[in-house]
């Protein structure tokens, strides 16, 4: 049976992100997706809408992990799982296994509740106002973009389907760029609708969303992620338009953004990227050598790596053989806490977003970007050319370390066909580009 059509059979998830009073809701559990696409209340809507935030962050950390390893940010390391320093660094990815299907199905089961609010949204007896209706709209299709653009970055060219409204007749496969320009047409109608938004969302944001807590501000949110799609489309005059409609700020403060938030209260959950330090090979996230040795002197993001007691043997893929061991001096340390945030986007990126958008027609521009980044991490200015191919090489070196362990390297190398850049760490290793369309999903 089709991945896609099980996901109908989901019940949306009633996470307690955030806190709120429910008066009329069909079920005090969470409201069933019969009753959310029949006729939505504004009960159910906060309740729908807390379940959303949730859901965007299940599978989070296996997505996250599987793109990280694969653009050698670090090792992932599980005794009893073996896959994650085989199949991911040797590039034989199997299509019916974890870090393929549950990531796939999780973001799909994400857009398909989303789909189901709006559906209730549209045949609602509540008495939303036209401008509620707008800002619900707006914010319910900017999230669905950013679903399918997680998507985008593990598929690549084996494609996704965009058109999933009915799971007995699921709309065809589209490959990458035609995947991409979808998805900024839904920023873009998202905007619009958020534009006409009124001053406030008939639902709560979560404090990971608090400074786009209105239908104006959260356009900000719309308009960056919106600039992300346009970088790796490549259209950079967009890229420079939609971020001065963000929320990006020169002078501000980097961590600024959005962010998947977590804690350790009734139904909600831990940051699933976090380990202690110096923990064992039962789990663990190890830093590759080369994030170590290739930071420019000063640099003071390596500290988020930090130097383990002893160092982690991760036996090779012969074990009668020590040659093609990896050995782990450093763990992950991005996150130091497992309620630590784990950023949606930020204005970090954006700034370095402004650099690549400039690097070809406004190269003075793109280093005046560059040297915030190179600033904040305690670096001199930038001495480097400014040909295109040299500030790319800039840009792409200040994206590894300052977005690192976000899963964007390996996303990063691939758009600019570097793929081949990245470390080969044992004989029989090799670099792959996509993840395969899971077997149970029928591309017929």
């Amino acid at each position: 049976m089709k991945i896609l059509k099980n996901i109908l059979m989901i019940i949306l998830s009633s996470a307690t992100i955030l806190s709120c009073d429910i008066e009329d809701a069909t079920n005090l559990n969470g409201p069933t997706t019969d009753s959310v696409s029949a006729d939505l209340s504004r009960a159910e809507l906060i309740q729908a809408m807390a379940g959303v935030f949730s859901d965007m962050r299940t599978r989070l950390g296996t997505q996250v992990d599987a793109q990280s390893v694969a653009g050698r940010d670090y090792w992932r390391v599980q005794s009893s799982d073996p896959r994650w320093t085989a199949d991911l660094l040797t590039g034989i990815v199997d299509n019916n296994t974890f870090y393929t299907t549950a990531p796939y199905a999780s973001r799909y089961a994400t857009i398909k509740n989303i789909n189901l609010l709006l559906e209730g949204l549209e045949n609602s007896t509540a008495g939303f106002t036209t401008e509620e209706i707008a800002a619900t709209r707006g914010f319910a299709n900017t999230i669905i973009a950013h679903e399918f653009l997680m998507l985008l970055n593990q598929q690549y060219q084996n494609g996704i389907r965009l058109d999933v409204s009915d799971p007995n007749n699921l709309g065809p496969f589209v490959n990458y760029d035609e995947g991409l320009t979808a998805v900024l047409n839904m920023l873009s109608a998202a905007a619009t609708d958020l534009s006409n938004g009124g001053d406030d969302f008939p639902f709560n944001i979560p404090s990971g969303f608090s400074s786009f807590g209105t239908p104006m501000s959260f356009l900000e949110f719309n308009n960056a992620l919106a600039a992300r799609v346009e970088a790796y489309r490549g259209n950079y005059t967009s890229v420079n338009n939609l971020l001065q409609d963000s929320f990006m700020d020169m002078g501000g403060d980097l961590s600024a953004g959005a962010y998947f938030t977590f804690s350790l209260t009734g139904a909600d959950i831990a940051n699933p990227l976090f380990f202690a330090l110096n923990s064992t090979i039962a789990n663990a996230r190890l830093a590759h050598p080369s994030f170590i040795t290739d930071a420019e002197a000063g640099d003071n993001r390596l500290s988020k790596v930090v130097l383990r007691d002893s160092a982690l043997e991760v036996r090779g893929p012969d074990d009668d053989s020590t040659n093609d061991d990896l050995i782990g001096e450093y763990d992950v340390f991005v996150y130091q806490s497992n309620v630590d945030p784990v950023p949606i986007i930020r204005n970090e990126e954006l700034i370095l977003l402004s650099a690549e958008a400039n690097h070809i027609m406004n190269p003075a521009a793109a280093v005046t970007a560059i040297n915030v980044i190179r600033t904040a991490a305690g670096l001199p200015a930038y001495s480097g050319g400014t040909t295109p191919a040299e500030l790319v090489d800039e840009i792409l070196t200040q994206r590894r370390y300052s977005l690192y362990a976000e899963g964007h390297r390996w996303v990063d190398v691939r758009r600019f066909n570097r793929l081949g850049d990245l470390p080969i760490d044992r004989p029989g290793d090799a670099v792959f580009e996509q993840f395969p369309t899971p077997d149970n999903e029928n591309r017929n």
